[in-house]
């Protein structure tokens, strides 16, 4: 075998083999959501309104309550 055949098949697998991506860089800590003012301002009535309809959950049971008390 001439050296000439082996030198182009070695250089071509050593090229490639430097063709490929570095890592990427490990982030030190997450991002700060961006968006905080926001999803507070939504969720704010919603969460009202959750509140609000478990005190009517229970008016609601304590009226049953009342009215089988009564019939009986």
């Amino acid at each position: 075998m001439k050296p000439r055949t082996l030198l182009v098949p070695g250089l071509a697998i050593f090229l490639l083999a430097g063709c490929q991506r570095p890592p990427p860089a490990p982030t030190e800590q997450r991002p700060e959501p961006q968006a905080t003012a926001l999803r507070d301002a939504i969720k704010q009535p919603i969460d009202k309104a959750k509140n609000v309809q478990a005190t009517v959950d229970d008016a609601a049971r304590q009226q049953e309550a009342d009215i089988d008390a009564a019939t009986q």
